[in-house]
């Protein structure tokens, strides 16, 4: 796979084909088996502990459902990093933050819990907590899930810009097809530790592969299954013979 610069790039597939996993070795959090993950030129996993910390200055990560800090306030959660990561003083992260929050349309919550938000702010207030520091490479994991129609339209807006304005790299793993077959360039379909298939939306709305129309359309039976395999259902019901 490759992600080039200022792309945004879907990983599409099956539950439990790899997608998150793949976020955790570009991330560091695993090392490969096989194989190397390069970021900016650099094998993630030869780095060392400093080398590794130094690298995830440079990333943003929107985890699935936001994990925001539950006992810290909206305005809290947003500087966090910059009061991790930099020397900045506090009036100039103070103005960070809400230009920040302003950019996903929640500047009027800072002073809120997240407890007071719903799903789909706290999701926008997580997305100005990935973006704090200007990351070069953000990792978007299900960003969609459990989000009412309006609330998923403005997530996937959110991120096409912020991506464009940032001259960011974003990877999205989703299973949103029709929502990230609108905001995304390219698209790789993994199963079975494999890509099955890649291309641009419109090819991959085009394509045909039976295991993507099937993924595309959402259809019941096709590649996948939906009887898992078993034995002979008239025997298993004692009617053979």
């Amino acid at each position: 796979m490759v992600f080039p610069k200022g792309k945004l790039i879907a990983i599409m597939g099956l539950s439990g084909c790899g997608k998150t996993t793949l976020l955790r070795h570009i991330g560091g959090a695993l090392k490969p088996t096989m194989g190397c993950v390069k970021v900016a030129g650099q094998v993630i996993h030869e780095l060392d502990q400093d080398g590794l910390y130094a690298m995830r200055r440079k990333m943003g990560m929107l985890f699935q459902f936001g994990a925001l800090f539950t006992d810290m306030s909206v305005y809290d959660n947003v500087a966090f990093q910059m009061r991790e990561h930099t020397d900045l003083p506090e009036e100039i992260i103070h103005d960070l933050v809400l230009m920040k929050l302003h950019a996903v349309g929640l500047r009027g919550t800072h002073n809120l819990m997240p407890s007071e938000l719903s799903g789909g702010m706290a999701r926008r207030v997580a997305l100005a907590r990935t973006v704090a520091l200007d990351p070069m490479l953000i990792m978007y994991d299900e960003p969609f899930a459990g989000l009412d129609p309006i609330s998923l339209t403005v997530v996937g807006d959110l991120i096409r810009r912020l991506n464009d304005a940032l001259g960011a790299t974003s990877i999205v793993v989703t299973h949103d097809i029709q929502e990230s077959l609108k905001i995304v360039d390219y698209v790789y379909f993994m199963a079975n530790g494999v890509i099955e298939a890649e291309g641009t939306p419109d090819e991959i709305r085009a394509s045909g592969k039976d295991f993507v129309h099937q993924f595309v359309h959402g259809e019941m039976d096709g590649p996948v299954p939906f009887h898992y395999p078993g034995g002979d259902y008239r025997q298993d019901l004692n009617l053979g013979g």
